[in-house]
């Protein structure tokens, strides 16, 4: 893809605006915390954004670049081996230094240097290098979406239950949600899946290749609280035969009897709040009563499978989902909650990451991992996109991520 200084300048001091304002009603001490080790602090992923630009880019191609701190480098490497160790994942909570106003100099820091070197490229530059900017500026919009998830999760250890956001919008699902699942049927077809080549893409979604798609049906929207809570009442969290083997074990391991955030009338937590009785849900806006036309979120994928065998269906294929979507049938493809689909993280045939460091961008975490389609309410909104294919491991549920039924024909 190209486009010019000036319109990718502008998009560079708007997405490195917008990680500072998810971060503005937060304390220092808020964004110091890591509440697991999945998570990393809200600092921390102020950092380590600045850090992509200062590594991948200033420090190789800017002759004049002075570096803000060396030791950062160390610090705010996530899992570039090839640039170097770093600090472990599961400490990045002991950063308690450098400080946040320390981190907020190294971002203007960073962003002078980069205002300054761009104006200075000339076109062989510009053009061998733009990619690897707009790479950053991707990074940094999947790290807008960590930064309000694992504030979340942060946030629902403290037993104040503290809002991140008391005016946070959340898409209404109520349109679509008040009636009974319509299932789309699909013939089998040869279809072509991943991304065309046409603006951004990941290295995952490429190459685009045919899939053959034998018939099935998918329904035309997200699965609700309200039908999931159906699945609770009905036993789900104690019967192993809606399980995978992998998955019984962990409801067993972890006490799950209710997706991540949900929250009884009897929690004394909610108690000391003035609680009823009913289901109540905390999320960015803290505290609220469960929603039943409200998609379902904070599913891991055991979870979303065993609901699915639970209602006589399965999760669809990736493939199946763009396919669908590219036909413009599904009502809540994206904005809502990312989709757990049937297809663990491989690579597509003839897949090949891009050169450089950033080849360990996607690549090298192609094993132990289920596909996601779609986004969420928390996925900056020119960030999403049909090809996207998000990822995690199976027990992951502190993301909003939830799912859409299929079944073969």
């Amino acid at each position: 893809m190209t486009c010019s200084k000036e319109s990718l300048r502008l998009q560079y001091q708007q997405i490195r605006a917008h990680s500072l304002s998810l971060a503005s009603g937060l304390t220092a001490e808020d964004q110091c915390i890591q509440s697991m080790p999945d998570a990393s602090p809200t600092k921390w992923h102020l950092a380590h954004t600045t850090w992509f630009f200062e590594a991948m880019l200033l420090r190789p191609y800017a002759a004049q670049y002075r570096v803000f701190d060396a030791s950062f480098h160390y610090l705010f490497n996530s899992y570039y081996e090839a640039l170097g160790p770093r600090q472990p994942r599961p400490q990045r909570g002991m950063l308690s230094r450098p400080g946040l106003d320390a981190v907020h100099a190294y971002r203007q820091h960073v962003d002078a240097a980069m205002e300054a070197w761009l104006e200075d490229l000339d076109d062989t530059q510009w053009q061998a290098l733009q990619p690897i900017i707009v790479l950053g500026l991707q990074h940094e919009q999947q790290h807008q979406e960590l930064i309000v998830t694992d504030i979340l999760h942060a946030l629902s250890c403290n037993p104040l239950l503290p809002a991140y956001r008391h005016n946070d919008a959340q898409p209404s699902a109520v349109s679509v949600a008040t009636g009974p699942v319509r299932w789309l049927a699909h013939d089998g077809a040869m279809v072509d899946i991943g991304h065309d080549g046409q603006g951004f893409a990941f290295d995952n979604e490429t190459p685009r290749h045919p899939v053959w798609l034998q018939p099935y049906a998918i329904a035309d929207r997200l699965v609700t609280c309200g039908e999931y809570l159906a699945f609770m009442d009905d036993g789900g969290y104690s019967r192993p035969e809606f399980w995978l083997s992998e998955g019984w074990a962990t409801v067993q391991s972890q006490a799950w009897s209710a997706p991540q955030y949900w929250l009884q009338g009897d929690d004394p937590r909610l108690k000391e709040r003035g609680g009823d009785a009913g289901w109540q849900i905390f999320g960015t806006q803290g505290v609220q009563p469960l929603d039943p036309h409200q998609p379902v979120s904070h599913l891991s994928f055991y979870e979303a499978c065993a609901y699915a065998e639970w209602a006589g269906a399965r999760l669809p294929t990736e493939f199946e989902w763009e396919a669908s979507c590219s036909a413009s049938e599904l009502a809540q493809a994206f904005d809502f909650v990312w989709q757990w689909t049937r297809s663990a993280y491989a690579p597509y045939p003839g897949f090949r990451p891009i050169p450089g460091p950033a080849a360990e961008y996607n690549g090298k975490f192609m094993v132990g991992q289920q596909v996601l389609r779609g986004s969420s309410a928390a996925t900056p909104a020119s960030h999403g996109r049909l090809t996207y294919r998000n990822f995690f491991p199976p027990a992951a549920r502190w993301q909003f991520t939830g799912l859409r039924l299929a079944r073969d024909l």
